[in-house]
C-alpha cells in the first residue's frame, strides 16, 4: 500500500496553526491521521520481529535501540506520524477535549516514544483528567529518555510535585534538588523550589543522602542517563566523520548540557578508546584472514603441481644401462 501522505502535508497543517487557523488545520489534520491510521493498520502491523516507528533522527533510532532494548527489526515510515498526532492533540487540547487530546497523545508516543515533549505533554492531559498515576509514571518515564535540561528539570518537578501531594517531604525535596540542578531557570523547578522552601523550610537541612535514598526506593534516578549522553555522543562523532561538523557540535553541546562538561569529556574519552579497540581487533581479524587465504593459496599451489611418477628415476637409469 502506498503511503497516502507526505511530510509537507503536516507542513502545511502546522502553518495554519501558526496562523491561528485552528479549525481548517483541525479538518485537514483529522483527514490525514484517518488516512495515517488506515495505512499504518495494513501496511505497519507489528510483529515479534518487526515494528514501525517514525523516529526524526538516527540519534533518536540509536536511543531507543540501547535504552528499550528491543530486539526486533526497526521500520521507518516515510511520514511523521507522531508530529502528525501531536498537532492533533494541541487542538483538542485548546478546545478542552482532553480525552481526544489524550489519545492522540498516545499515538504520537507510540510513533515516537523517544520524544519527550510527547510524554510530557501526555502526562499533562493525566493529570487533567484527574489521572495522577499516570501523570507521575510518564514524568518518570522522561528520565530514562531526556535530552535537554529543561525535560529532565520539568520531570522531577512533576514528581516532585506528586510526592508532595502524597507527603512523602523526602522524596519531594529530592526532586527540588535534582530538578534545580538540572536547570535552575526552568519554571516547574523553581516553582516546586519555591513551595517547598515557603511551606516546609526544615527539608533544606535533610543531606544528599537521606533525600536520595528516597528517591532510590521507588526506583528514580538523580540525574540523567548517561546512554542517552553517549547516543548524543556517538552520532556526534559519525556526523564529523561524515564531515557535518555542525551537526556534530549540536549534538556534543546537548550531551554536554544534559551531564556536565566533566562527564561528558570522560564519555568522549571512552567512546575514542572502544573505536581504536574495536579498530584494531577489525584490523587483527583482517590480518588474520589474509594469512589464511595466502595459506590456502600455497596449499592449493602445492596440490597442483604436477607430481613425479613413482619410479621414473629407477626407470632411467635401467634405460641408460641397456643402452650400455
Amino acid at each position: 500500500m502506498e503511503m497516502p501522505i507526505a511530510a509537507h502535508d503536516i507542513d502545511y497543517a502546522e502553518n495554519l496553526l501558526a496562523e491561528g487557523e485552528l479549525e481548517t488545520a483541525a479538518v485537514l489534520l483529522e483527514e490525514l491521521a484517518s488516512e495515517a491510521g488506515e495505512y499504518a493498520d495494513t501496511a505497519c502491523i507489528a510483529t515479534d520481529a518487526r515494528q514501525w516507528f517514525s523516529f526524526s533522527s538516527p540519534f533518536e533510532y540509536l536511543a531507543y535501540r540501547r535504552v528499550e532494548r528491543d530486539p526486533r527489526e526497526l521500520s521507518q515510515v516515510e511520514a511523521p506520524f507522531d508530529r502528525l498526532y501531536a498537532d492533533l492533540a494541541y487542538i483538542y487540547i485548546q478546545r478542552h477535549e482532553y480525552e481526544s487530546a489524550r489519545d492522540a497523545l498516545k499515538q504520537a508516543v507510540r510513533w515516537n516514544p523517544m520524544n519527550c515533549a510527547h510524554r510530557l505533554n501526555l502526562a499533562e492531559v493525566f493529570r487533567a483528567l484527574g489521572d495522577t498515576q499516570e501523570w507521575a509514571a510518564l514524568s518518570a518515564s522522561v528520565l530514562d529518555r531526556a535530552t535537554t535540561p529543561q525535560a529532565l528539570a520539568r520531570a522531577f518537578a512533576n514528581l516532585g510535585q506528586y510526592f508532595l501531594a502524597g507527603e512523602n517531604l523526602a522524596a519531594a525535596e529530592g526532586c527540588r534538588r535534582a530538578a534545580i540542578r538540572a536547570c535552575d531557570a526552568d519554571a516547574a523547578a523553581t516553582a516546586l523550589a519555591a513551595q517547598l522552601d515557603k511551606g516546609h523550610p526544615e527539608l533544606g537541612e535533610l543531606s544528599d543522602e537521606v533525600v536520595n535514598k528516597q528517591l532510590e526506593e521507588h526506583g528514580i534516578g538523580t540525574g540523567a542517563n548517561a546512554e542517552i549522553a553517549v547516543c548524543l555522543l556517538m552520532c556526534a562523532t559519525d556526523a564529523a566523520s561524515e564531515g557535518d561538523r555542525n551537526e556534530a557540535t549540536r549534538l556534543t553541546l546537548l550531551a554536554r548540557d544534559l551531564v556536565g562538561a566533566p562527564a561528558c569529556e570522560a564519555l568522549i574519552r571512552l567512546i575514542h578508546e572502544s573505536d581504536a579497540e574495536l579498530a584494531h581487533e577489525r584490523e587483527g581479524a583482517a590480518a588474520g584472514q589474509r594469512a589464511a587465504c595466502a595459506e590456502s593459496d600455497d596449499d592449493a599451489a602445492t596440490d597442483a603441481a604436477p607430481a613425479v611418477p613413482a619410479g621414473s628415476a629407477s626407470s632411467d637409469s635401467v634405460d641408460s644401462k641397456d643402452g650400455e
